[in-house]
């Protein structure tokens, strides 16, 4: 399926400079919001309290956090198991008692639902969310390090490093983003930022394919109209992929509710910025560090030796 009707020409290495000054703003700007602002982290990482409530019929979310919002709670309520079961999570109070914390907090949900039961009470404990923090920025070291790895086999070292700024390049944004809107940052939205880079590195992937192919089957072209034909030749296949994965992702960005906006929202900036950096950061660095033919002919002889073994 094609998207258009014949391949374009549009000539997307012309203005890679002026975007290097949009990306560089923008990564700036980020990395200010994230140590003036911060992020608003959520109760996985910050520790707090876990409030598991039954109702006698299905319980109405948005009311409940609308009634802990009036007593001053910054509640994430979302349901647990059933649409009769809710669990909330919260912080307590200045550090106040957790079992005060709880009979406050069904006394508030009793003004509205006098039926409702509370079933479990617990503690996410400080050292819990520490220990959450530095295996989440662990993991996401390691797909930086594996990434570089894998293109750098897979290509050249070149466009393994190309590669490894754009996929960084993606996760700084949507940090960024978070740190001004404070949206609560939870494990959701970590697991959405490493789906994130693994969907910018997959559009990377798909344009390096073609570029490494164009630059064997069109030896008189220069490295940049390699680049742009490669760009456009695979800008269908982008078009169609993105626009889909938008279209499911924006449904559970107006449907899903609280308890997945940040999931959602992440995702949708995600696939934005991810769709931005394949083109204007991985495809324009490698061809600003000299990408030539010369790069892939050690792989090509490789590869044929290779092949040619018993």
């Amino acid at each position: 399926m094609e998207f258009f009707h014949k391949v374009t020409t549009y000539p997307f290495m012309h203005t890679r400079r002026m975007w290097y000054g949009v990306s560089i703003t923008a990564i700036i700007a980020s990395i200010v919001l994230l140590f003036w602002h911060g992020l608003n982290l959520g109760i996985d990482f910050t520790g707090g309290v876990v409030l598991e409530f039954a109702y006698p019929k299905p319980a109405n979310i948005e009311e409940i956090r609308s009634t802990l919002s009036s007593k001053g709670y910054e509640a994430q309520v979302q349901h647990f198991g059933d649409d009769r079961s809710i669990m909330v999570r919260l912080l307590p109070h200045g550090g106040a008692d957790v079992n005060a914390v709880s009979a406050e907090v069904t006394a508030a949900l009793k003004t509205v639902t006098p039926e409702v039961e509370l079933r479990r009470a617990e503690v996410v404990g400080p050292q819990v969310g520490e220990e959450l923090t530095n295996q989440g920025g662990l993991a996401v070291l390691f797909t930086f390090v594996l990434i570089g790895i894998y293109t750098w086999f897979r290509f050249q070292w070149k466009m393994g490093v190309s590669a490894v700024i754009a996929t960084l390049h993606d996760p700084l944004l949507i940090l960024g983003f978070f740190a001004v809107t404070q949206i609560p940052f939870d494990l959701a939205v970590l697991a959405a930022i490493l789906a994130v880079i693994g969907y910018s590195l997959n559009d990377t992937v798909v344009v390096f394919d073609r570029v490494r192919e164009n630059f064997h089957s069109q030896r008189k072209a220069t490295p940049e109209q390699i680049m742009d034909a490669s760009i456009n030749q695979t800008l269908s296949r982008t078009i169609i992929t993105s626009g889909a994965t938008l279209l499911t992702v924006g449904v559970l960005l107006v449907e899903g509710g609280e308890t997945l906006r940040g999931f959602s929202t992440a995702l949708t900036i995600g696939i934005l910025v991810g769709t931005y950096s394949s083109i204007y950061v991985a495809g324009a660095l490698a061809l600003d560090m000299k990408l030539s033919a010369r790069d892939l002919m050690k792989i090509e002889k490789e590869s044929r030796e290779v092949d040619a073994m018993p």
